[in-house]
C-alpha cells in the first residue's frame, strides 16, 4: 500500500507540473465550477482555482509528502499501526489540496477542518499523556479559527456567493480572515500549539512544519492579499508578526531540544512570510514560503534520522561529535542550517536578502523594524549555536547507541538538497521575480553585517548558558501561563447551556404552550372564525417571544 501511494503522490507532482508549465508560459487562468445546488440568488458550488501559485504548491506539498512517506519505511519500520498512519498521511494530503484547490469558502471549509482534525489523530499517535495535552492543545487552537472560517461562510450569505476573492470584504471580515490564518500560522497569541506539535513523529513533523499545516495560514493570506490594507489593518499584522519573530528567534537560543529548535525556527520564518505579506509583496512571500518548504522538510529529516539512531535523545548537548559517525548527514543538516540563515548563495539567500533589502525600502514604524532586525539576528545566533553543539561540544555517545546509515534515508535527503541549493536561482530566472531595489551602500549590505552579527552571539549563547532564564523562555514569555485558564470560558459556557438553555429557556417555551393549550380549551365555546384568528394572534406572539 505504501508504495501505491508513493506512486500515486509522484504522478501528482509530474501532472502539477505539467500544468504548473502551461498555465505559466500561456499566461493563462482556468476556473473550474460545479453548482450542486441553487436557492434563489445563493448558489453553493464547488470551485477549483487552478493559475501558477495553486499548482506550484501542489507540486511542492506532492514531492514532500512523497519523500516523506519513502522515509516513513525506515523511521516507522516495525510500527504495529504502519497502515493506519499511512492511511492519515494520505488524507492529510488530500485536506490540503483542497484547501489549495478553492477559493470559495465553503470548500476551503473541508481541506481546513480535515487538516485540524488529522493532525490531532496524528499527535496522539503515540498514546500517552503528553501526546494527548499535546494534541488537545492543537485541536482547540485550530478550531478558533474553525469558527472565525464559519463566521465568514455566514456574513457571506450577503453576497450570494462564497467565493469571496471577487467580492469586497468589510473591516470585520478581514479581522475575521486575519484571526484564521494566526491561529493556524501560530502567531501570538497562538503560538504555544506549533512546539507541543512535535509529539507527532518525525515524518509527520516533516511534514506539517514545512509545506502543509502552518503554511495553511500564509497560503490563505497571499490568496487574499489585496484586501490586507483595508483600513490600514496590515500595519497590525506586521507589528504582530514581527513580536512573533523575534520571541521565537530568542526563546530557540535557550532551548536544548532538538526538534523544539527546529519548531521554533518554523514559527520564525512563518512570522517573517506573514511579515513581507503586510508589506504587500505577496509574491516574494510565496516564493520564500516555497524555500522554507523545501529546506525545513530537510531539516527535520536530518534530526529525526539522528533522534532515531540515538535511542530518541533529543538534548542537542548529547550530539557531540556526530560528524565522525555520520558525516553525510550532518553535511547536510549543516547545509540545511545555512539555508535557514541566508548564507550567500544558498536558496534561502536568494529570498530572504531580497526580503531584508525590501524591509529597508518600506516605510514601517521603527518598532517593527527593530523586532525584524533582532530577529534575523537570532536566527543565524541560533542556527550557529546549534552547528557549534553538533561539532564542538564534549562528544558523549555510545558505541551501542550507533547504527549504520540508511541508503533510502540518504537518498531522500539527496533529492531535498539538490533542490536548496539550486531552487531558489532557478525561480528568480525562470519566473522573473524582480523588483526595483534602490539603497545605499551601508543598507546593501546590511544583511551581511546581520549574519555576521549573529554569527558573534551564536558563540555567545554557546559559551553562556543561562539558566534562569529559563523559566521565562520556556513558557514562551508566559503566554503558557494564560492557557492554563482555558477552563474558564469552556466552565462559562457550559453553565450558559445548563441554566440558560436547558433550564430557563425550556421553561420558557413550556409556560407559552401551557397559556395556549388554555386559551384554546376556553375559546372553544366560540365560532370557528374567532377560535381560527385568536390561534394565529397566539402563534404571532409565541413566536416573537422566541
Amino acid at each position: 500500500m505504501l508504495i501505491m501511494f508513493v506512486y500515486m503522490l509522484f504522478m501528482f507532482m509530474l501532472l502539477f507540473f505539467l500544468f504548473m508549465m502551461i498555465i505559466f508560459f500561456n499566461s493563462k487562468l482556468i476556473i473550474l465550477e460545479w453548482m450542486i445546488y441553487q436557492y434563489n440568488s445563493i448558489k453553493f458550488s464547488f470551485f477549483i482555482y487552478l493559475d501558477f501559485y495553486s499548482l506550484m504548491f501542489l507540486m511542492l506539498v506532492s514531492l514532500i509528502s512523497m519523500v516523506v512517506l519513502i522515509y516513513s519505511i525506515y523511521y516507522m519500520e516495525g510500527d504495529k499501526f504502519m497502515n493506519r498512519f499511512i492511511i492519515l498521511v494520505i488524507l492529510f494530503v488530500f485536506s490540503m489540496y483542497f484547501m489549495i484547490l478553492s477559493p470559495s469558502f465553503l470548500t476551503i471549509l473541508l481541506g481546513w477542518d480535515g487538516l485540524g482534525l488529522i493532525s490531532y489523530c496524528l499527535i496522539i499517535y503515540y498514546q500517552n499523556e503528553k501526546a494527548y495535552n499535546a494534541g488537545m492543545l492543537t485541536i482547540f487552537s485550530n478550531r478558533i479559527g474553525d469558527v472565525g472560517i464559519l463566521l465568514m461562510i455566514t456574513m457571506g450569505m450577503m453576497f450570494g456567493s462564497w467565493n469571496l476573492m471577487i467580492y469586497k470584504f468589510n473591516l470585520l471580515m478581514l479581522i475575521l480572515l486575519v484571526l484564521v490564518s494566526f491561529t493556524k500560522s501560530a502567531q501570538i497569541p497562538f503560538t504555544l500549539w506549533l512546539p507541543a506539535a512535535m509529539m507527532a513523529p518525525t515524518p509527520v513533523s516533516s511534514l506539517v512544519h514545512s509545506s502543509t499545516l502552518v503554511t495553511a495560514g500564509v497560503y490563505l493570506l497571499i490568496r487574499y492579499n489585496k484586501f490586507l490594507f483595508l483600513e490600514c489593518f496590515n500595519k497590525y499584522i506586521l507589528l504582530i508578526s514581527s513580536l512573533t519573530m523575534f520571541m521565537a528567534g530568542l526563546i530557540a537560543n535557550y532551548e536544548f531540544d532538538f526538534k523544539k529548535i527546529i519548531a521554533l525556527s518554523t514559527l520564525s520564518q512563518l512570522s517573517l512570510m506573514m511579515s513581507i505579506l503586510s508589506l504587500g509583496f505577496w509574491e516574494m512571500a510565496f516564493f520564500h514560503l516555497v524555500i522554507h518548504a523545501l529546506f525545513k522538510s530537510l531539516m527535520f529529516l536530518c534530526v529525526g534520522s539522528f533522534i532515531h539512531n540515538f535511542s530518541s535523545n533529543q538534548d542537542i548537548r548529547g550530539y557531540g561529535g556526530v560528524i565522525y559517525i555520520y558525516p553525510f548527514k550532518t553535511m547536510v543538516l549543516i547545509f540545511s542550517l545555512l539555508c535557514l540563515m541566508g548564507f550567500p548563495f544558498m536558496s534561502g539567500y536568494f529570498s530572504k536578502d531580497m526580503i531584508m533589502e525590501l524591509f529597508f525600502l518600506s516605510k514601517m514604524n521603527m518598532v517593527s523594524i527593530m523586532f525584524l532586525v533582532f530577529s534575523t539576528i537570532f536566527t543565524v545566533s541560533y542556527s550557529i549555536r546549534l552547528i557549534m553543539f553538533i561539532l564542538f561540544s564534549k562528544k558523549n555517545y555510545y558505541v551501542n547507541l550507533i547504527k549504520k546509515e540508511e541508503i533510502l534515508v540518504n537518498f531522500c535527503m539527496f533529492i531535498l538538497l539538490m533542490t536548496i541549493f539550486f531552487i531558489g536561482y532557478l525561480y528568480l530566472k525562470i519566473f522573473n521575480l524582480n523588483y526595483l531595489i534602490l539603497l545605499t551602500f551601508n543598507l546593501k549590505v546590511m544583511v551581511m553585517k546581520l549574519i555576521f552579527c549573529g554569527f558573534l552571539i551564536g558563540q555567545f549563547f554557546f559559551f553562556n548558558i543561562y539558566k534562569n532564564m529559563g523559566n521565562f523562555m520556556s513558557t514562551m514569555f508566559y503566554i503558557e501561563k494564560i492557557y492554563k485558564y482555558y477552563d474558564i470560558p469552556l466552565n462559562m459556557i457550559m453553565l450558559y447551556e445548563n441554566i440558560h438553555e436547558k433550564n430557563l429557556f425550556e421553561f420558557k417555551v413550556k409556560f407559552i404552550k401551557f397559556k395556549f393549550y388554555l386559551f384554546k380549551y376556553k375559546l372553544n365555546e366560540y365560532n370557528f372564525v374567532n377560535m381560527l384568528l385568536t390561534n394565529l394572534l397566539l402563534m404571532m406572539i409565541f413566536i416573537f417571544l422566541m
